[in-house]
């Protein structure tokens, strides 16, 4: 029997997005809150599930730390924040409590996210993936169809290897790649100045040699830290222009 064959959509979600990376460090869980946010602002239904189990991000980037969930029926109520629909292991275990699991129960677990939780309508649920190639991605892909995926990476030439490892794990399970998000690129200086945080990889032979629809840039901007700090989205904190903001908005209309 093919795993795939297990699938089945949830009732009320049109489109699943997953973000990724072949490791951490790289910002992936700042650019799933702000794409999320991106597609609320344009007027879109969305939901934001957190499924880095051993280390969620989003109570943090949402201001929501202190937040536990309501139960109704014996499914969970997702927490909402800036219009979007949040969930969490964040939200089940204090902040200091390790998660030691093995496979199985992360298998539970994304499986309960999934289809114990009242998404209700939604244009897009976004799946903040964790880093790297492990269980997660596999239960995700066994469960539901998901419809694209997004893998975010800095542009150094340290990060090829473990974007080509990224693309092929989404590869392997059936879901195209259609960004290649390429997060602290650069920055501009008072006086006006671009100044490249990391020496650039030719990232557009991957986008060429894996067919990659879109390859993005988000230039660093030091007020998405601090936004993230405060718990608001950097793209609902910030007002006026801003290109960071105009990347996010980008990403967002692509999809």
């Amino acid at each position: 029997m093919n795993p795939f064959d297990q699938q089945k959509s949830i009732p009320g979600i049109k489109k699943i997005i997953a973000v990724g990376s072949g490791k951490g460090g790289v910002g992936k869980s700042t650019v799933s809150s702000n794409l999320a946010a991106s597609l609320s602002e344009a007027g879109y239904k969305v939901g934001l599930l957190d499924a880095d189990v051993y280390g969620p991000s989003v109570p943090a980037l949402f201001g929501c730390l202190d937040q536990s969930l309501e139960m109704t029926e014996n499914k969970m109520i997702p927490l909402v924040r800036y219009g979007i629909k949040l969930m969490s292991m964040g939200f089940l275990v204090e902040e200091d409590q390790p998660i030691i699991w093995r496979g199985p129960m992360l298998f539970k677990a994304i499986d309960q996210f999934l289809n114990d939780v009242i998404w209700g309508e939604l244009d897009y649920l976004i799946v903040d993936l964790p880093p790297g190639t492990g269980d997660v991605v596999l239960t995700l892909a066994q469960k539901v169809p998901v419809d694209k995926a997004i893998v975010v990476s800095t542009s150094q030439t340290l990060s090829l290897s473990e974007v080509k490892k990224a693309i092929m794990m989404f590869k392997k399970v059936d879901i195209p790649v259609s960004h290649l998000a390429l997060n602290m690129t650069a920055f501009k200086t008072e006086s006006g100045e671009t100044v490249s945080l990391f020496p650039e990889a030719d990232f557009s032979r991957i986008q060429k040699e894996y067919d990659i629809e879109h390859l993005l840039k988000i230039p660093y901007d030091k007020k998405i830290g601090t936004s993230a700090e405060a718990g608001v989205p950097f793209v609902k904190a910030i007002k006026g222009d801003s290109e960071s903001k105009e990347a996010f908005k980008t990403l967002s209309e692509s999809l």
